[in-house]
């Protein structure tokens, strides 16, 4: 039997009420305005309070303690504008759907993509929460590819169903991680289909690999799934332009087929590429090397 949904408590539906207010409030105003808006909010608010903005600090801290402390300064800031511009684009799927109908996939992967889809075969693209990961899901359905989407539960149940009736519009099918979406997961990759994750979610029987120079308990899963289906992996990225109003995607070189923790450990280093080219794009917030160091 499925487990049974957690009950909202008190404390999420105040926390549910106040989030959908804003949303509802921030969708009255045109897309540019409002994502704006939403980057100033979480900059200057939510991060703050939140406790998110000491959080990036931390990490920052740990990954890059030489780093001079005005520019330190100025990537916290550009984080929490990235990532309240992020969660707008998140909530506005119809804004987000239109922006990938207008960015052209690019990068070596996308011909390894193209070659699986014409033989049959399954797929596994990995990004991390870096740009928007979503544009490239958005744009590879756009192209014709069957792609089915992993997420994991929110805390919050309101909030949850709220987030997965958003990103639904973007596309689905849509598998929860762990054992509730894990037999519709594996048919669709056994049916030769494409199977978008997440490689930076910390796990805590996850493996110690490297990421940005420190140990970060991460998940073997992926590269475990693509070796057992026969499934190429390719990591991917929707990289936000200097505008902050445009993306480029780029799909890079699948990842050689070895072991799954030399496989895993390739993914890291092709995400770490993409931070250490634009570090405020990724999601310092996350607690990513909890467990995995004495950090």
């Amino acid at each position: 039997m499925p487990a049974p949904k957690p009950k909202a408590t008190a404390k999420d539906r105040l926390e549910y009420a106040i989030f959908v207010t804003l949303v509802s409030l921030l969708r009255v105003l045109p897309f540019r305005q409002r994502s704006a808006l939403m980057a100033w909010i979480m900059s200057r608010v939510i991060a703050p309070l939140a406790g998110y903005t000491k959080r990036v600090h931390q990490n920052l801290d740990l990954i890059w303690p030489d780093m001079p402390r005005a520019e330190h300064n100025a990537l916290v800031t550009s984080v929490t504008r990235h990532t309240g511009r992020t969660i707008c684009e998140l909530f506005s799927p119809k804004d987000l759907t239109r922006m990938a109908k207008e960015t052209p996939l690019t990068g070596p992967g996308l011909a390894a993509l193209q070659e699986a889809q014409t033989a049959g075969k399954p797929a596994i693209v990995i990004s991390g929460h870096f740009g928007n990961y979503d544009i490239v899901r958005a744009a590879l359905i756009n192209e014709g590819f069957h792609v089915g989407g992993l997420y994991r539960r929110m805390n919050n149940p309101l909030i949850h169903k709220f987030y997965l009736n958003n990103i639904s519009t973007i596309g689905t099918p849509l598998f929860e991680r762990g054992r509730p979406g894990l037999g519709a997961m594996l048919r669709h990759l056994k049916d030769g289909g494409t199977l978008a994750a997440l490689i930076d979610v910390r796990v805590n029987n996850g493996v110690p690999l490297p990421f940005l120079g420190q140990p970060a308990l991460t998940a073997t899963s992926m590269a475990e799934l693509a070796l057992r289906y026969g499934a190429i992996l390719v990591p991917v990225y929707g990289i936000r332009s200097a505008d902050a109003e445009h993306f480029t995607t780029y799909l890079d070189t699948a990842i050689p087929v070895t072991d799954p923790e030399t496989m895993t450990r390739a993914l890291n280093t092709s995400l770490e590429a993409r931070v250490r080219e634009n570090p405020e794009q990724w999601f310092w917030i996350h607690n990513r090397w909890k467990g995995g160091t004495g950090a």
